[in-house]
């Protein structure tokens, strides 16, 4: 990618880089790139676009049913607790948000001319949103959305798009020592998710690194769910992107989706006592698997 980065720009007079890079302010390169856009898109064809349509896989319809995806959304919002508060998220969010607070390379976000990007992950959208609750002085902030995504990285396999809908939670509060916060987010987020699952709930928990969190597992989140909460210590995906603790969420031995906690709000309040946790799953998986009635 860098490769081929320097040879575009290898088009260009010297210097284009730097001047569009810090040279311009937001809006007068958003004011470049909007004529930029507005020129190409006047010399594209009905052909053209019809072309685009069947090929490109950022805009080609998803496989699920609609009118089942909207039973499964219908069963989620039901069953969540009314402690969690939805939120209908934007479509986009600010330019560097997965990057910035995830570290996810931006190549892999759809990033708009306009200094936003295309929601990609609504868990870090919901940690904002908490982080500016939790300034206005909320104790404690539980959120939920359902929003579709878009994904710039290759997906490879059946039944993989560039485009999913995810079903998110996002938790976040003061650590209070010992543990304690975080076994009070896992229990609810956990409960959720069970009560969503049913009793064929495959609900796991890895510990990246040493923490009290594993001692208030066993001693305090197992014993209020009374559920099955296996631990997966063979688990390495996500090691860089959660903060110690990751979820694994699926039924009947199908992946769902995942979880755990992150330093997000930490980070955005420069207050490393903040405590955040994120779970979601794909609901298209979830209605492949579960269908609605």
């Amino acid at each position: 990618m860098v490769d081929v980065s320097e040879r575009f720009w290898g088009k260009l007079p010297d210097g284009s880089r730097d001047a569009l890079v810090d040279g311009l302010s937001q809006s007068e390169l958003q004011s470049v790139l909007l004529d930029v856009n507005r020129r190409r898109a006047a010399k594209v064809t009905p052909a053209r676009l019809l072309q685009r349509w069947q090929q490109d896989r950022f805009v080609r319809p998803g496989p699920a049913d609609p009118r089942q995806l909207v039973k499964t959304q219908q069963r989620l919002w039901e069953r969540l607790p009314d402690r969690f508060e939805g939120i209908e998220l934007s479509p986009v969010t600010p330019l560097g948000t997965c990057s910035a607070m995830s570290t996810i390379n931006q190549n892999q976000v759809v990033s708009t001319i306009r200094g936003t990007e295309v929601a990609s992950d609504p868990t870090n959208e919901l940690a904002i949103e908490a982080a500016v609750r939790r300034r206005a002085g909320q104790a404690r902030v539980d959120l939920a959305a359902c929003q579709r995504v878009l994904r710039a990285q290759p997906f490879e396999g059946p039944g993989m798009f560039a485009h999913f809908q995810l079903f998110v939670l996002v938790s976040s509060a003061r650590d209070t020592g010992s543990g304690r916060t975080e076994a009070e987010l896992l229990i609810d987020h956990l409960r959720f998710w069970h009560d969503v699952l049913g009793d064929t709930a495959d609900l796991t928990f890895t510990m990246f690194k040493p923490s009290v969190v594993r001692e208030r597992i066993d001693d305090t989140v197992r014993p209020a769910l009374k559920i099955s909460l296996t631990e997966d210590t063979e688990r390495t995906k996500s090691e860089n992107y959660y903060s110690g603790t990751a979820l694994g969420i699926g039924c009947d031995g199908e992946g769902l989706g995942d979880g755990g906690f992150t330093t997000w709000t930490a980070d955005l309040l420069g207050d490393q006592k903040e405590r955040c946790l994120t779970s979601c799953v794909s609901t298209e998986r979830l209605t492949a698997i579960s269908p609605a009635a």
